[in-house]
């Protein structure tokens, strides 16, 4: 399901330090033990060459199938953090 980007900025505006969070437990190690990645659905891709460090590519593709998909997610969900 989606959601709208106004629906989105109304639960931003919403959120401040008078939210009560008590009740979201803390994430820690055992969560990430369990957690599954969530692909974004699929888009149009545009093919382009980009550099990266070797490092960052190796730990993406020691994930397995699918390494460049998951950068893709992880620019993804950098880019629309910082819209908000």
């Amino acid at each position: 399901m989606a959601i709208s980007q106004k629906r989105l900025d109304e639960i931003a505006a919403r959120l401040d330090e008078s939210t009560d969070t008590s009740d979201i437990p803390e994430v820690d190690e055992s969560f990430f033990k369990t957690a599954r990645l969530v692909m974004p659905p699929e888009t149009s891709k545009k093919a382009i060459s980009l550099r990266v460090d070797e490092d960052v590519l190796n730990w993406f593709k020691v994930q397995g199938k699918g390494h460049l998909s998951r950068m893709n997610a992880v620019l993804r969900a950098y880019m629309i953090a910082q819209r908000n």
